[in-house]
């Protein structure tokens, strides 16, 4: 499950520049099925067909999939944005594009039988309902596991068979599976999911620490894993005994961007390490770039369609009361996308540990064009902050951006607060 927004109203800016996606026209409560569906249908034509969902199946269970019977009640007018949504006990729904990413990529036959691990509200468990033989699907939060099966036999998922337990065992009994599919990310791969994999079958799972993971398709053949990386990703920690297993994390406020040059690329060798959900973007060599031999250039030419890169840092608000937020930037042409607002900037949107969005703040925003300038500012944190996300690129605008080299750094301790420390519930955009 990837990051989610809050349960507060959020302004079109934060759905832009997180949905990674167009902006949807608002949906009115009291919708009626037909608004529904014309919804889903949007959805699957604005942001997950031109994006590189292919499958017809994939395509069709999207969008005969009714979203907002999975996310809470004071959310449903954002449901077919293609973003995630919190479900409560720090969990979230995924947004549509990883759902059906992620279906795709786990190949999915009539005649399977697949294992999920985390359960959530149900909504990737009812995506696969209709293009699989079974689900099994394991949530280890008791409270959610109870709902999610209320709900999915309620709407009249008959396949499915639901359990709460802790999904790192696997589910032993009903196995082996020619599929499974994690929701969560374990450090390592639990071995007893291994096990249970058919020899021949499909695993995608996202492995790495709390903020930096990467989603791995793995196939087992004669009994050995093939591991094969497909892009870097941000998902909700897998709880139970996969916290065991973790290394722990570092005890500093305010963790750093990876690859904040764009030199690195140790998996992937057309992208930046660290950085996902990227879209309308390129690492461009040489001349164009501020330091070292590479930058993250965006270019756009359709108003309002997403082009950005997202990056997940730990920001403890109780320690970090400010930070200094730095950059390279270089525009040409750009101008404002949709709305005026929808400009490039450093977009810093802080989340509380319930993982719901409580504050926002930016570098920039630019507009026109301009060389290789140096932009820096100073933002504050709230005090409920427990995690960021920054977000870069166009977010809605035309034109072509630039970034390189960076850098988001906890202001010196002995630096005084100022009063302005922004309010939970109440983003502050600029």
């Amino acid at each position: 499950m990837g990051l989610s927004p809050s349960p507060r109203r959020l302004s079109d800016r934060l759905l832009a520049a997180l949905a990674m996606a167009l902006v949807l026209p608002a949906i009115a409560r009291g919708q009626n099925a037909q608004q529904w569906a014309e919804a889903r249908g949007a959805m699957v034509d604005l942001d997950l067909a031109p994006n590189g969902i292919k499958s017809r199946g994939v395509l069709a269970s999207m969008r005969g999939t009714p979203r907002h019977e999975f996310v809470p009640l004071p959310l449903r007018r954002q449901a077919y944005y293609d973003m995630s949504l919190p479900i409560g006990h720090h969990q979230t729904i995924s947004p549509p594009f990883i759902v059906a990413s992620m279906t795709q990529q786990l190949d999915p036959r009539p005649t399977d039988k697949v294992l999920e691990v985390g359960t959530g509200s149900g909504y990737q468990t009812a995506v696969l309902s209709g293009l699989v033989r079974e689900v099994y699907t394991i949530e280890i939060v008791p409270e959610l596991g109870a709902a999610a099966a209320e709900r999915l036999q309620r709407l009249g998922y008959v396949n499915v068979k639901t359990r709460v337990g802790d999904g790192y065992q696997g589910w032993s009994e009903q196995a082996p599976f020619d599929k499974i599919i994690v929701t969560c990310s374990p450090e390592k791969i639990p071995q007893p999911l291994v096990d249970q994999l058919k020899e021949g079958g499909r695993m995608l799972i996202p492995v790495g620490e709390s903020y930096q993971q990467t989603l791995y398709l793995l196939r087992k053949e004669k009994g050995k894993l093939i591991s094969q990386p497909l892009e870097p990703t941000f998902f909700v920690p897998m709880t139970g005994e996969a916290d065991l297993a973790r290394s722990g994390e570092t005890d500093t406020p305010v963790s750093a961007l990876v690859d904040s040059g764009f030199e690195d690329h140790k998996l992937f060798a057309d992208r930046p390490d660290g950085w996902y959900y990227i879209r309308h973007a390129r690492l461009d060599p040489g001349v164009l770039a501020g330091h070292g031999k590479l930058c993250l250039s965006f270019a756009n030419d359709e108003p309002g369609r997403g082009a950005q890169a997202l990056q997940g840092i730990k920001v403890d608000g109780r320690v970090a009361h400010s930070l200094d937020v730095s950059a390279w930037i270089r525009c040409q042409n750009v101008q404002f996308g949709q709305t005026p607002d929808q400009l490039p900037r450093v977009l810093v949107t802080f989340f509380d540990e319930q993982r719901g969005a409580i504050a926002q703040q930016a570098l920039g925003p630019w507009n026109g064009s301009f060389p290789w300038s140096q932009k820096r500012t100073t933002v504050q944190v709230p005090l409920e902050a427990r995690l960021a996300i920054v977000a870069i690129g166009l977010l809605g605008a035309t034109g072509e951006v630039a970034f390189d080299d960076i850098a988001i750094r906890p202001m010196p301790a002995n630096e005084p607060e100022t009063a302005a420390r922004p309010a939970p519930g109440k983003p502050p955009l600029r």
